[in-house]
Formats: C-alpha cells, structure tokens, sequence
C-alpha cells in the first residue's frame, strides 16, 4: 500500500507569498509560472516590468494572416535597435530579440518568415525600451507578434482569445496592416476584413474618449513595393482601393493616419508541387518601415 502524498494545489500557492500579476490580463499567477494559467502571456514580462509607478507602454501590430506583421516586426526592431537617429530600441531579455533574429535570419537566406502559429503560448513577444530625445527616460515597451488567425477568430468571435482581449484594452496605440498588393490587384477580402476590426476595435476597446477611437491608429500599407503609387500618398490611394477602410478612420478615429511599407524591393513567385505558390524575396529595401512607430509614439499622450 502505497503512502499519500500532500501535492501543494496552484489554487493554494496563488493566495501564499509569491503570486505575480501577468501584465497583460491581470490574473495571479504563481511566481515559477511561465505562461500565464488565464491568457496564455510569458510571465518573464511581469518579472521584469515590476516598476509600481509606470506601466509599460503597450501596442499592437494587426492584420488578417500573410499581411507581413512578423516581417515588418522583425525589420522594425532591426532597424530601431541598429539606427543612431532620434529613436532607439533596446532589448530586454533574450526572448525580445528572437522575432528580429528569426526575421533577419530568414530573409538572409532569400526566404520569408514561417507564419506565426494561432496557439498564444507559441508567439514571440517583444520587451525593450525606447529611448530618445523627446522622453526624460526610457519608455518600457511591450509588442507581440499575434497570430492573423487567432486575431480573425477574436473580431468574429469576441473574447474567445482572452488575451488579444486583454491585449487591446491595454494598447496604447495600434499599427493596422493591410495588404497592398491585393488592394491593387482588385481584391476586396482586405478592405472588409480591415473595416470588420476597425468596427471591433472601436467598439469593445471602451468609449470614444477613452478607448482605442481616442488612441492613434497608423493605417500600414504592406508589400508597396509592389505597388509604387502607394508611397505617393497613401491616404489617397486608402480612399481610392479601399474606400471602406478610409471612411470609418474618418468618421471612429480621431487620430489616425496612413503610411506605406515595403521590405522586399523584388520578389519572384515560386510554384510549388500541387499548385501553391510561393513568394521568395530576391533582395531587400526597407523603405517606410520606421516612420509609422515613429509617428505613433509621437501621437501618445506620455
């Protein structure tokens, strides 16, 4: 006969000495957790931001899936953690530097990044602090690369992700991605979808004077390298390819803007084995990739 074993019940060490609130979502944890019980967020964020006077500065970069989010990401903090100009981005933590490396990476061996998977225990979060001329001391920001998928299912279905919930209560400021390539080609799917999560975003995110409709929003024309007119000015081309998307920025955000993107200054489409296609960078020009975050932390009420 085997002798009982007393195993101490998680319910029983959140209420002893130890628990830590996950940053994202508020639930206590106990302090050896690695992914929050309640939303799935990496505790490391709440160990290392545990500064009780100011919070971290949150945003969101969003987007249906294949928009590019994790290689414009990626190229952001490249960038911002190599420039010497008025905006730097330091890591912190290990973690924080693999969405760059992975991005970085890829694109060295003429390939795009894997598309970030829908489960939120498997995303790559970034925590660094920003620093520049315009701020007293650095910024403690956090950014994940949410997965375009998880983020459909939560605008169709809302808080059946609690954490991009949680995640766009919190946002101080979001940067939408829309596929230019597929505006210019005549495809409406990215109009709707934009015009479905801006509707989402201004409607469960708290009022118009307190929720993201008073929070700048920096509209990102992706892949515009394949479509020059875009840079020309984005907000026109908004109104003339996407109609729907220019008039709800217009009539539910007070502070928004358009901006265009390209990583990729050539690519080529590659046919695979049973019909798919895939598309292979042949070098890269990162243009208009910092000016967006740039704006947007300029926009914040800090």
């Amino acid at each position: 006969m085997n002798r009982g074993t007393a195993v101490e019940l998680d319910s029983m060490r959140l209420v002893g000495a130890g628990g830590i609130q996950c940053l994202v979502c508020d639930e206590s944890n106990t302090a050896d957790a690695e992914t929050c019980h309640e939303c799935h967020a990496p505790m490391v964020l709440a160990h290392q931001a545990r500064n009780p006077e100011r919070a971290p500065l949150m945003l969101a970069a969003l987007g249906p899936s294949g928009v590019g989010k994790t290689v414009y990401l990626g190229m952001l903090l490249d960038m911002l953690s190599r420039q010497v100009g008025d905006m730097q981005l330091t890591a912190r933590g290990g973690f924080s530097v693999n969405l760059q490396q992975t991005t970085v990476a890829a694109l060295a061996r003429n390939e795009f990044p894997s598309k970030t998977p829908s489960e939120p225990d498997r995303w790559n979060w970034v925590h660094g602090q920003i620093r520049s001329a315009r701020f007293a001391e650095p910024l403690e920001l956090v950014l994940p690369d949410l997965a375009g998928e998880a983020l459909f299912q939560e605008v169709d279905h809302p808080r059946s992700y609690r954490i991009i919930h949680a995640l766009l209560g919190r946002c101080q400021g979001v940067l939408v991605l829309v596929d230019a390539a597929k505006l210019q080609s005549g495809s409406l799917d990215e109009d709707f979808f934009t015009m479905k999560l801006l509707s989402h975003l201004s409607e469960v995110t708290g009022d118009r004077r307190t929720g993201l409709s008073a929070r700048p929003v920096a509209i990102v024309f992706s892949k515009a390298d394949q479509c020059e007119t875009c840079f020309d000015d984005p907000a026109a081309y908004a109104e003339r390819h996407a109609p729907g998307l220019w008039r709800i920025c217009q009539q539910r955000f007070t502070s928004h803007r358009f901006f265009a993107a390209g990583v990729a200054g050539a690519c080529m489409t590659k046919r695979l084995r049973g019909g798919a296609t895939q598309s292979i960078p042949l070098r890269i020009e990162p243009r208009g990739i910092v000016e967006p975050f740039e704006w947007l932390m300029k926009s914040l009420s800090i």
